[in-house]
C-alpha cells in the first residue's frame, strides 16, 4: 500500500480535516474509519464561524452545502423562562451526514488513502507505529493521530483512565420537519439535562439533548421520558409537538464522558472528542474538533520539516497549544453545566442575566475562540 507519513485513526470531523490539511502539504496520509459514509451521528450540528477562514483555505468551504445561517441564541431554564441574544461571531448549521461526506470527498480528491476498518491495537516500537486492524492487517507510519470519537474499545486497549469510569450521561438525537427559526439555535434546560435545537441544511430541524441516566432510568423509554420530563419546559414541548420525526427512531449514545483526557498517549496525538469533550450546553464542540485538527496538523508539519525530528517537542508543543486554546473553555463548560443542572441555580442565573443582559455575550465568548488563521497558499 506504499509508504505513509501519517495514519489517522477515525474519519470524523477532526480526522478528515487534519487529513486534508496534511495531504495538501504533501504528506502521505491514511485514514482508517470503521463506519461507512455517509452516516448520521449524535451531534448538535451547529458550528461557530470561527472555523470558516481555515476551512475555506483548505478548499472545504461549507457554503456549497447550503447550511442554515445562525446568528441568534435563545436560552430557557427548567421553568421556560427565556433569554435571547445575538451570537458574537455567528455560525452555521449542517448535519454530520452531509458534512462528513463532503469532507471525505475532499480527502479522496487529495489522494488520501481511506480504509474502512476497525483499529484493534496500536503499538509504538523503534520510533514507529504499528496499527492492527480487523480486516486489512497491519499498517505502519511514524506519526499517528487519534480521532476516533468520544469513546471506543481502543480507549480500553490503550488503558485510558476514563474508560473504566462510569459516566452518567446519555445523548439522544433525531432530525425533524418543524417550524423553527433558521437563524436561531436554542438551548433549553430541563430536569437532568439540556437540549439543543437548530436548523441544518434543507430546512431540517436537528434536536439533540443530553440527559443524566439518573433522570432517565425510571422511565426506560425515550418517549415517556420526553413527555414526562422535557415537556415540563414549555418551549421544548412546543418544538416536539409541532415537529415530525424523519428517523424511524432517535439515535442514542451512552457513557458520554466529560472527564479530563490525555492529549498525547503512547505518542499518539489525540484530536477532536478523543482529546476532550466540552459540554453540549456550550454549543461549540464541532468547531473545537476542527480547531484541534489545525493545531495537530501544524505541529506534525513542523515535525517533518525540522532538520532533526524531535517527537517529544512535537508532543509538548501540541499539548501546550491545545491547553492554551481550550482549557478555559472546558472549565467554563463544566461550570455552566453544574449551574444549569440545578433548577434553583439555573433560575437564579437566568434572573441575573435578564437583569444584566450584557453578561451573556461575554459568557458565549468564553466558550468560543477567535477566527482561525487560514492555511498559507504555499501549503
Amino acid at each position: 500500500m506504499g509508504s505513509r507519513d501519517v495514519i489517522i485513526i477515525g474519519g470524523g470531523l477532526s480526522g478528515l480535516t487534519s487529513a486534508i490539511h496534511l495531504s495538501k502539504a504533501g504528506l502521505h496520509v491514511t485514514v482508517i474509519e470503521k463506519s461507512k459514509y455517509p452516516s448520521h451521528k449524535v451531534c448538535g450540528e451547529y458550528i461557530s464561524n470561527e472555523v470558516l477562514p481555515y476551512l475555506q483555505s483548505l478548499g472545504a468551504d461549507p457554503a456549497v452545502l447550503h447550511p442554515s445561517r445562525i446568528n441568534r441564541l435563545i436560552i430557557s431554564d427548567h421553568y421556560g423562562k427565556t433569554l435571547e441574544t445575538m451570537l458574537p461571531l455567528g455560525g452555521f448549521g449542517v448535519s454530520r451526514y452531509t458534512f462528513d461526506q463532503f469532507l471525505m470527498q475532499k480527502v479522496v480528491e487529495n489522494g488520501v488513502e481511506l480504509i474502512e476498518d476497525t483499529v484493534t491495537n496500536v503499538v509504538f516500537e523503534n520510533d514507529r507505529f504499528f496499527i492492527d486492524t480487523n480486516s486489512y492487517g497491519v499498517f505502519s507510519a511514524p506519526v499517528v493521530l487519534g480521532a476516533y470519537g468520544k469513546r471506543a474499545a481502543l480507549d480500553g486497549k490503550l488503558a485510558r483512565g476514563f474508560f473504566n469510569e462510569k459516566s452518567p450521561w446519555l445523548a439522544v438525537k433525531s432530525h425533524y420537519r418543524g417550524n423553527f427559526p433558521a437563524d436561531t439555535v436554542g438551548l433549553h434546560n430541563f430536569d437532568g439535562g439540556y437540549c439543543g435545537v437548530s436548523k441544518v441544511e434543507d430546512d431540517i430541524l436537528n434536536i439533540c439533548y443530553l440527559v443524566s441516566y439518573e433522570s432517565f432510568k425510571s422511565f426506560k423509554q425515550i418517549e415517556a421520558h420526553r413527555e414526562q420530563v422535557l415537556y415540563r419546559n414549555q418551549h421544548l414541548k412546543e418544538v416536539f409537538e409541532n415537529s415530525t420525526p424523519l428517523f424511524d427512531k432517535p439515535l442514542t449514545i451512552s457513557q458520554v464522558s466529560f472527564t479530563e483526557k490525555e492529549k498525547v498517549l503512547h505518542h499518539i496525538l489525540m484530536i477532536g472528542d478523543t482529546a476532550g469533550l466540552i459540554h453540549p450546553l456550550c454549543g461549540n464542540g464541532m468547531a473545537m474538533a476542527i480547531q484541534s485538527a489545525q493545531i495537530a496538523s501544524e505541529k506534525v508539519l513542523d515535525y517533518f520539516a525540522a532538520p532533526t525530528k524531535n517527537r517529544l517537542l512535537m508532543e509538548q508543543d501540541y499539548t501546550k497549544s491545545w491547553n492554551k486554546m481550550f482549557s478555559s473553555r472546558m472549565r467554563t463548560g463544566r461550570v455552566l453545566s453544574r449551574l444549569f443542572r440545578n433548577e434553583k441555580l439555573s433560575a437564579t442565573m437566568m434572573k441575573g442575566l435578564i437583569l444584566f443582559p450584557g453578561l451573556l455575550p461575554g459568557i458565549i465568548r468564553r466558550t468560543h475562540g477567535k477566527p482561525l488563521k487560514a492555511v498559507p497558499e504555499c501549503v
